[in-house]
């Protein structure tokens, strides 16, 4: 049964994390709803699944990432033409990644969100929060493709990533909203946040690796956790490919349709 709820979670994250209904609320969600899993530590088990999911979206956007990679270190070696696309695109990814890096760690050291952390009600509230952005954008199509990416356009994402440190905001969700705000097309908003995702997930990751080490686990719990990450691994990358065609074909509907009812449901029962 322990081994049973390890599994589960994984799960949840792994479906969740990367479609725009937060993860993380999700998690709190089921956490109230199941009994048994409050002697499961949470902040080990973001670290770990988040990890997951972040070598599932690598994985996927593997070729992508490479050719930015390559266009990058080409485009700073030889400044020849072909790279510069690449190594703008590379700067935008940096510079949106800047708002929610430097507000995450002032949220952090100062702890301003501490009082919401375990507020499923307040989860509720945004899931409806997010059902209204996204019904506000469902029938957008843009016209920007990715070499037409602005510097107001990656920091306006940046900044929409900055609403997703609320507990219950999806960072999919909000910086895919960001990104077709600022025009551009479906899928572009789409591969700009999933790549944006990895330098904040690496972050996170790197963060969360000391409170791991410190935490003094058993070797079992140790095998419960992997187990919940590669869980996760899966049904992100299962997740983000059926996401992306979502997306694709302007169905984001069917998203605030879910948020509406779930936050609604929470709001009235918890």
């Amino acid at each position: 049964m322990e081994l049973l709820k390890y599994i589960f979670l994984g799960i949840v994250q792994g479906i969740t994390e990367p479609i725009p209904v937060s993860s993380s609320g999700h998690l709190l969600i089921f956490q109230k709803l199941l009994k048994g899993l409050d002697t499961i530590d949470y902040g080990i088990l973001a670290t770990i699944t988040n990890l997951g999911s972040l070598l599932a979206i690598a994985i996927l956007f593997r070729k992508n990432i490479i050719k930015l990679i390559k266009g990058f270190f080409g485009y700073l070696k030889t400044k020849e033409k072909k790279y510069k696309d690449d190594y703008k695109y590379s700067w935008y990814i940096i510079i949106a990644t800047i708002p929610a890096g430097i507000v995450g760690l002032i949220v952090e050291k100062l702890g301003l969100f501490d009082f919401l952390e375990e507020n499923v009600k307040f989860v509720g509230l945004t899931l409806l929060i997010t059902s209204i952005f996204l019904f506000i954008i469902k029938d957008f199509k843009g016209i920007k493709n990715s070499k037409e990416i602005t510097l107001k356009d990656a920091l306006t994402i940046g900044i929409f990533q900055v609403f997703a440190l609320l507990p219950g905001i999806s960072r999919s969700g909000a910086t895919i909203v960001g990104g077709m705000f600022r025009n551009l097309k479906r899928e572009v908003a789409f591969d700009f946040s999933f790549i944006l995702y990895i330098p904040i997930s690496i972050a996170t990751a790197l963060l969360g690796i000391k409170d791991l080490f410190e935490a003094n686990l058993t070797l079992t719990q140790y095998l419960y956790y992997g187990i919940s990450m590669i869980m996760a691994f899966i049904f992100t990358y299962i997740g983000t490919k059926w996401f992306k065609n979502i997306v694709k074909n302007g169905k984001l509907i069917y998203f605030v349709i879910y948020c509406i009812i779930v936050g609604s449901l929470i709001i009235i029962f918890f």
